[in-house]
């Protein structure tokens, strides 16, 4: 479902990620997962068409979208909730989600969305900015799956949320993936979220692949080498 060859991608003079090679399958949920400034963010950036490629290619299913604007990935299938969440902080809920809606043509936004997150059906009316981190995060998959996506692209998602809401995460996840049959890429540095929604670890070091297993039979001792400073 998404595939990235040779990709290569940089900051100025700076290359960050050195001709990184991915393939994720129908339905899997692959965490990549490298501590801070190893090239996760780029990564996911470079997917999501905000920092160019340098070389490589990308495709979503059999569209090629190297060389695309953000939008028109967006289009063509890749959903994106980056660091930080990025939620409008003075629209409401509502109007949030529907900027999601743009691509796909539709003016409402589906049920089965707020299935999926019942608070936000809740808060409907009420300003994004007065959510909690756990909610906000809630908002930005909500505003990403508005836009009927193949695969979902997630930047650091546990990043500032307690662990009860990072467990309940993990399970919303999987019953997206379950549900509508997304491919699913979730960049971390917490093991034991990457462990609970993963079908299979990456892990990234200096923008090089220098690890890849499925879940079950990890190595974590391994892993958490690799993510220690």
């Amino acid at each position: 479902m998404l595939n990235v060859k040779s990709l290569r991608a940089a900051y100025g003079e700076s290359e960050i990620l050195h001709s990184l090679n991915l393939d994720v399958a129908p339905g899997e949920i692959v965490a990549i997962m490298g501590r801070n400034g190893m090239g996760k963010t780029t990564l996911m950036k470079t997917l999501m068409g905000i920092v160019p490629e340098r070389g490589g290619e990308v495709t979503v299913g059999d569209q090629p979208v190297t060389g695309l604007k953000s939008h028109q990935r967006v289009a063509c299938g890749i959903g994106y909730v980056p660091q930080g969440r990025m939620i409008f902080s003075a629209m409401t809920v509502q109007e949030n989600v529907e900027t999601g809606l743009t691509v796909t043509g539709k003016s409402t936004v589906p049920e089965d969305i707020y299935e999926l997150f019942p608070v936000l059906l809740e808060m409907k009316g009420r300003r994004g900015g007065n959510l909690s981190g756990g909610q906000q995060q809630q908002l930005a998959i909500a505003r990403a799956l508005a836009s009927n996506p193949k695969v979902l692209l997630l930047d650091e998602p546990t990043e500032g949320i307690q662990p009860s809401i990072i467990r309940e995460m993990a399970r919303t996840l999987r019953r997206i993936r379950d549900e509508k049959g997304l491919s699913i890429v979730v960049s971390e540095q917490v093991l034991s979220f990457a462990l609970d929604v993963a079908d299979r670890v990456m892990v990234i070091e200096n923008g090089t692949f220098v690890h890849d297993s499925p879940r079950d039979g990890i190595d974590e001792a391994k892993v958490s080498k690799f993510l220690s400073v």
